[in-house]
């Protein structure tokens, strides 16, 4: 078994902990979307399999993110690291207006634009879900304000 193999176990306190949200853009998961669990610093970069270093993402945000673990903050030409959900507060990175998630700070800054956040087909996803109810859901709010 790889290092990177997740058990029903593991994958099933993941989608729980997140209860069923992209923990990276807080859309929730819904039949006609592809979720899955993600190791938020990759294997390839030293990352392990563990509760700790797993999160709940969507397909979007999950191809965007790939491997990488940060992105260059082009205001600064800084490298600065992603999001990270197992130890940062959404809410503290980033601001909800309507449909477009607002980066707050370098973190979210580089992670919205790497997870292509604001987009017009993520923005239309999003305004999809407002129109339904479906976000930001109750979980969601939670994440977002402390």
């Amino acid at each position: 078994m790889s290092s990177n193999y997740v058990t029903v176990e593991l994958r099933r306190l993941v989608i729980d902990r997140a209860d069923c949200l992209c923990e990276y853009c807080l859309i929730p998961e819904t039949d006609g979307l592809s979720f899955q669990v993600d190791h938020i610093i990759s294997v390839k970069h030293g990352g392990s399999t563990t509760a700790d270093n797993l999160c709940y993402a969507c397909i979007f945000c999950n191809l965007q993110k790939g491997t990488d673990l940060g992105s260059i903050n082009w205001r600064t030409g800084e490298l600065v690291r992603f999001f990270n959900p197992r130890r940062d507060f959404w809410g503290d990175h980033f601001r909800l207006d309507e449909a477009v998630i607002q980066p707050l700070t370098d973190i979210g800054e580089v992670t919205a634009r790497i997870l292509d956040f604001n987009i017009d087909e993520r923005i239309l996803e999003r305004q999809v879900f407002i129109m339904s109810g479906q976000y930001p859901s109750a979980s969601a709010l939670k994440r977002i304000n402390k």
